[in-house]
Parts: structure tokens; C-alpha cells; sequence
């Protein structure tokens, strides 16, 4: 017999369950098997590990890693996928199935990600991720996205998730991957990128909720003055009379700058000075 592609295969598992691949759920799926070895190589994949799969999809990078590692974590939103998940992996013992949001559901303890996740949730996964305690994540995210993660500062593409992500994170941009891996194929081509936990932040920060916060709010008007944007960002919170806050704020040298302008340390003094 002879063995099917990764392309039949998915084409097949299509049919067999009836499934559509859903655009609004980043449906797109990896066929091109190197990829998995590639990730699995970036992360250091070894049989102590408890790894993370976020968008299992049919279970192909699922059970790839499943005869790599101790146990593997496959999240899988899509209800139809899900049973697609439990029929093709029911012979592996060591995976755990999760269904739902990953956002949302319970996940147990885990030591390492190697995803493909859907890219509707990356700048949603992100702040997700940095909550939890892991030795490295390496992910396939869309080339522009991943991008963002690494911009200068005052660039077009800086912005929050810059932010967040210099607070907490290493970040290395991999190897590119085109369009054509995926069925069905996305617009856009895709990148593999390995994000290490930051031990010690490069900044302290009181309050973090709060940095994330102050930062997105303050990015909503990346071309207008800090000053002005953070008294609207106070006024808004009704934390601090005006008077108080204008002095505290006054006391920053960078506060005249435009938002695209400010460090990510600026953000992290500011978000400091009104942690209540």
C-alpha cells in the first residue's frame, strides 16, 4: 500500500469527517512533515518533557511529538476536530486531549509549547502565555505578526505587544515558512519563532496587569503626546484627582514624547507611579 502524503491525508480526513475548513478559526493545516521536526528540534523535545500543542487540529504535530516526549497537551477548539483528534490518536497513551479555548479552559502544567496555533488568537495567546511558567515555546506564527514582536521602537509596527513581550520574553525569529505548507493555503507567509521566559525582567514592575493595560490604552493614540494620553487614561480610571496626576506625571523627562516614542522602561515607570 502506498502511504498517503500529509496533503491526501488531510484532504481525506476532510472528507471522511466532513469537516470545512473554517477561515474564521484560522483553520489552515500544516502539511509539509518537516516542519514538525524542525519545531520539535528548536525546543530541545526530549522524553521528560510535557509539551503544549495550542490548535491540534487533526493531530499530525500532535502525534509527531507524542513519540518525542512524556506527554503532550493537545487544545483543540473546533468540536468536529476534536473527534477527529480522538479517533487518530487513540493509540497514544501519553496525549491528553483538551477541548475548548485555550484561552479559557483548564490546562495542566506544562514545560514546553511546540504549536501552530490558529493566528485569530495570537495577540490574544501572548499575555496567555507570558502567565505561565515554561522553559520555551516555539511556535509558527504569521510572519507580520512575529515581526511585531521584535519591533524598534518608533517604528510603524511597535506597539503594545512590543512592549509586552520585551518585558517578558527572548525572542528569536526562526525560519520562514511559505503559504504553500498549509491546506487550505493562508494569504500570508508564516515564520517559526522561539520565545525564552525573561529570568530576571530586564524592568521591575508592580503591577502587570496594569503595564499591559497602560500600554494598550496609550497605543490606541501611538501618535499623540504620552502626557495627554495618560490624563485621559487617568481620568478614565478615576484613580487620582487631575491636579495630583499632572504633577506625578510632570516629573517623567519623557512624558512629551509621542507614545510610538517611549521605551518599554517607560511604560514600566509609568505603570508604576499609579500602581494604587
Amino acid at each position: 500500500m502506498v502511504e498517503m502524503s500529509l496533503l491526501e491525508e488531510t484532504k481525506f480526513l476532510l472528507r471522511r469527517y466532513r469537516i470545512t475548513p473554517k477561515k474564521r478559526l484560522g483553520q489552515n493545516f500544516m502539511v509539509n512533515p518537516s516542519i514538525f521536526q524542525l519545531m520539535a528540534d528548536y525546543a530541545c523535545v526530549t522524553e521528560n518533557d510535557t509539551v503544549l500543542d495550542i490548535g491540534a487540529g487533526m493531530g499530525f504535530l500532535t502525534k509527531f511529538l507524542s513519540k518525542k516526549c512524556k506527554k503532550v497537551l493537545a487544545v483543540e477548539f473546533d468540536a468536529k476536530l476534536v473527534k477527529t483528534l480522538r479517533e487518530q490518536l487513540k493509540a497514544h497513551q501519553n496525549v491528553e486531549i483538551i477541548e475548548g479555548n485555550v484561552l479559557k479552559v483548564p490546562i495542566p502544567q506544562f514545560n514546553k509549547v511546540v504549536s501552530i496555533p490558529p493566528y485569530n488568537i495570537s495577540s490574544q495567546l501572548l499575555p496567555w502565555l507570558f502567565n505561565k511558567k515554561f522553559e520555551c515555546a516555539v511556535m509558527l506564527l504569521q510572519k507580520e505578526f512575529a515581526h511585531r514582536l521584535v519591533a524598534p521602537i518608533g517604528s510603524e509596527e511597535y506597539g503594545w505587544l512590543a512592549v509586552i513581550t520585551y518585558y517578558n520574553a527572548e525572542v528569536e525569529l526562526l525560519d520562514e515558512v511559505s503559504n504553500w505548507m498549509f491546506y487550505p493555503q493562508p494569504e500570508v507567509d508564516s515564520i517559526i519563532l522561539r520565545l525564552k521566559p525573561k529570568k530576571p525582567h530586564p524592568f521591575m514592575v508592580k503591577d502587570e496587569k496594569l503595564l499591559q493595560k497602560i500600554t494598550q490604552f496609550l497605543f490606541n493614540r501611538r501618535n499623540r503626546k504620552a502626557k495627554n494620553v495618560m490624563m485621559s487614561f487617568i481620568k478614565s480610571a478615576g484613580f487620582l484627582t487631575t491636579d495630583k496626576a499632572k504633577n506625578i506625571l510632570e516629573s517623567f523627562p519623557f512624558i512629551d514624547k509621542r507614545v510610538r516614542e517611549l521605551a518599554p522602561e517607560d511604560f514600566g515607570e509609568l505603570a508604576n507611579a499609579f500602581t494604587v
